[in-house]
């Protein structure tokens, strides 16, 4: 099923989803470095700003994502679809609130850093549906033979 919110093919959700996920790890590795060098460095600030990157490409992924949701028509995908996006939400409004508790400080809370271990957890569930979504359902995926465009099987 080829996805609407795509360009020259290639769907934009996947591509977009990168930046925020691989932002929110590394803010969950720099509060784990914070902690095991005891507070010490930079690393508080390193967290700090890659949950805001991340917050921010969350946002901009979220919207070839719903473009993406509304066009499931099976009953079994759109849910699994709204599943994926609920989880979303929530590890955005808990990044937010990370993120909001953290401005101004020099130091990390162990509450946040607890918070940053589920936020992330519930992101690799998310990730799970999402996953499931494109490689078992096969969305936003052209099968063999369908691809348009110059680049043909040989």
């Amino acid at each position: 099923m080829q996805t609407p919110a795509s360009i020259k093919g290639h769907p934009l959700h996947p591509i977009l989803v990168t930046f925020p996920i691989g932002l929110w790890i590394f803010s969950l590795a720099a509060d784990i470095i914070y902690f095991a060098r005891l507070n010490a460095g930079p690393w508080a600030d390193i967290a700090f700003y890659t949950m805001a990157g991340g917050i921010a490409g969350a946002l901009l992924a979220a919207v070839p994502g719903l473009i993406d949701l509304f066009s499931v028509s099976d009953p079994k995908l759109r849910r699994i679809g709204i599943i994926h996006m609920v989880l979303n939400l929530i590890v955005v409004a808990l990044y937010c609130i990370n993120w909001g508790l953290r401005f101004g400080q020099n130091r990390v809370p162990v509450g946040l850093f607890i918070l940053n271990i589920i936020s992330v957890i519930l992101l690799f569930v998310s990730g799970w549906l999402g996953g499931t979504l494109v490689h078992r359902y096969r969305m936003t995926v052209e099968e063999p033979g369908t691809a348009r465009g110059p680049l043909t099987a040989t």
